[in-house]
């Protein structure tokens, strides 16, 4: 079986609520936030799969449209690759918050659609996160989890930033 890290995407992988851009509608508004791209290639190489797993509950209050959406993760896949990263798949909830869905983090559902279509252990793979929703949506899925932040007493690991965490996870996985 596979190993895979699954990574929140706002907060986690580009700047959301900065001086820069308040919320993420376009691909112009996607910035990385420093050091992303190097540890996305860093675990691309410890790693079989890197997989994004964010809320986007914008869609469903009407701030920005699915195909807007997947035009922003169409760019941060292909400004990715220009550091040698690869994102082998994204999945995302397009509903309101408090809507009730299965797919919305805390729920565990993106997480465990994404392992069975890849074949993961997810006893052996990693949800990366900056709130407690995505490390509750880890714990529920059976994965490792990290915070991205200063404090969560139920996340296995906390850390400031993504590169720090990739280091970690690698070590913590026992890959050379």
């Amino acid at each position: 079986m596979n190993r895979a890290v699954f990574l929140d995407r706002d907060g986690v992988i580009n700047e959301v609520l900065t001086n820069r851009v308040k919320f993420v509608n376009k691909p112009k508004d996607f910035y990385f936030l420093p050091g992303v791209p190097e540890a996305i290639e860093k675990l691309n190489r410890s790693f079989d799969y890197i997989f994004v797993v964010t809320n986007q509950g914008g869609v469903g209050l009407g701030f920005m449209k699915e195909t807007q959406l997947i035009k922003i993760h169409e760019h941060m896949i292909k400004e990715l690759k220009k550091f040698g990263a690869i994102i082998h798949d994204v999945a995302f909830c397009p509903h309101k918050p408090k809507e009730g869905c299965e797919c919305r983090k805390p729920g565990s559902k993106m997480i465990m659609e994404l392992g069975e279509r890849y074949d993961v252990d997810l006893s052996k793979s990693y949800m990366v996160g900056d709130t407690d929703t995505d490390i509750i949506a880890g714990k529920k899925a059976g994965t490792k989890t990290v915070f991205l932040g200063r404090n969560d007493p139920l996340a296995d690991a906390i850390f400031q930033d993504l590169s720090s965490a990739a280091d970690w996870m690698i070590a913590d996985a026992g890959i050379q």
